[in-house]
């Protein structure tokens, strides 16, 4: 099992094994945003893909989440975590480099983009599930949220200054090229991570057929009842919130007629929110606790899923529209994201990380494939609009548990995989019986939750 290496010291900017992991997730998460600028221009502009085929190629990105999704944990439990995600980072620079060399040569079409979407998406799998299970192994248990907040932080600027920055090489340098900027980054990526410490050590258990792993992981997430009442409303959620994400590009460029340069700058004012949010997210923690944080960003970013059909009815008002929609909408969904990964990292045992966190992606990301095809469908039918706003309305309503659920009452949430089997024994427990049948253990029941809600 890996064993934390943290130095105990306060400041991560001191423990060198974490900031390589940090180099190298940085460097990723600058290559992705190229990418996400970089691919839809190819498609729409020099193509000319139609809201279909844009639809299937955001499918073909994250179809791997529903295919490989789960096995992935299951192998990823089985293997040294940092070397998986160097090949990641390899297997994607790779696919991307043959773009420009197709563009070149005068014979890029559509499928190959399609090909090249699905390998990433198989690679970037392997690289997210192998990240986020690294982290407890690297840092104590009281700065994992610490960690996961400059992890975001720096996905955050990525954001941030990519898509600017890819906008900047569209125009400059063309679409197909600036992938060639995008292959640097996932090189640099690879180096960063070759000097971190390999701290970890594979369990001698025997292994166990695939299926009974895979079976553990969805078993540890759907049994508590914490992390079910999240994991299931935003997988529900992101069904439709993909929609919106298929189709940003076909309505910037198409609907608004902005160009590549306009779009990377809206993505990139709305990642402020987001760096915001790592900023000051611990500090929202101690004001109203991390639980509420919870409900209370997921409310927010869903109401402001409306924005985006909003500014497709209005367009003289469509650029400060977006870039409001794009600010809170990051700021909610980060705080949420460092809240909602700190606590399934604290709660989980090391042996089980992998497998939770590929079960999460999967019921996450399983569903993206999904609301592409749809976005791609209904935006023919329907026109892209119209389709965006059936989506905001469907993702609100899909939201409502979360927003609604059990963490208003309390501040705090479950610190290890002990105190989180405690709690949920205790809530089978008073389930199953009527607790006036024992004053005693309703007197304490009272107690325990007053003391929660302090």
């Amino acid at each position: 099992m890996s064993q934390s290496i943290s130095t105990g010291s306060d400041s991560l900017w001191q423990d060198r094994n974490f900031l390589t992991l940090w180099t190298g997730q940085a460097l990723s998460a600058v290559g992705a945003q190229l990418t996400q600028i970089a691919v839809p221009v190819i498609a729409v502009l020099l193509l000319h893909a139609t809201e279909f085929e844009v639809g299937m190629l955001s499918a073909a990105s994250v179809v791997a989440f529903l295919v490989i999704g789960l096995p992935a944990g299951a192998w990823i439990d089985r293997m040294y975590k940092r070397r998986v995600m160097i090949w990641a980072d390899l297997v994607r620079a790779m696919a991307l480099a043959v773009v420009p060399v197709l563009w070149l040569a005068g014979v890029l079409h559509m499928w190959h983009l399609y090909v090249v979407a699905l390998v990433i998406g198989v690679a970037t799998v392997f690289f997210d599930v192998s990240y986020q299970s690294l982290i407890p192994s690297l840092v104590s248990s009281g700065q994992i949220g610490q960690a996961n907040a400059k992890l975001e932080g720096t996905l955050q600027i990525a954001r941030l200054a990519g898509p600017a920055l890819g906008g900047g090489l569209v125009g400059l340098i063309s679409a197909p090229v600036t992938l060639l900027a995008t292959v640097v980054t996932y090189l640099g990526s690879i180096a960063a991570l070759r000097r971190t410490r390999d701290s970890e050590q594979i369990s001698p258990a025997p292994r166990r057929p695939i299926y009974h792993e895979i079976v553990e992981g969805l078993r540890w997430v759907l049994g508590n009842r914490i992390l079910r009442t999240i994991v299931v409303p935003v997988a529900a959620s992101g069904l439709f919130a993909n929609i919106a994400t298929t189709l940003f590009p076909v309505l910037i460029l198409r609907e608004l007629a902005m160009s590549s340069t306009m779009m990377g700058l809206l993505l990139s004012l709305g990642a402020i929110g987001g760096l915001l949010a790592a900023l000051t997210t611990r500090w929202l923690v101690r004001q109203i606790g991390e639980s509420r944080i919870l409900p209370l960003s997921a409310g927010i970013w869903g109401v402001t899923s409306l924005l985006l059909p909003l500014a497709g009815y209005l367009p003289s008002a469509a650029f400060s529209i977006l870039v409001v929609q794009g600010f809170v909408m990051s700021y909610a969904i980060v705080a949420f994201n460092i809240q909602n990964v700190t606590f399934r990292q604290r709660i989980t045992p090391q042996h089980l990380l992998g497998r939770m966190n590929a079960s999460v992606r999967f019921m996450f990301w399983g569903v993206l494939p999904i609301g592409a095809l749809l976005a791609g469908v209904l935006a023919t039918w329907l026109g892209t609009v119209t389709t965006l706003l059936l989506a905001a309305v469907a993702e609100i309503i899909c939201l409502l548990p979360l927003i609604f659920g059990p963490f208003w009452s309390r501040r705090d949430l479950p610190a290890s995989p002990k105190e989180a089997m405690a709690e949920e024994k205790s809530f089978k427990t008073a389930r199953d019986q009527d607790p006036l049948d024992d004053p005693a253990h309703f007197i304490a029941m009272i107690e325990a939750d007053h003391t929660r809600r302090r």
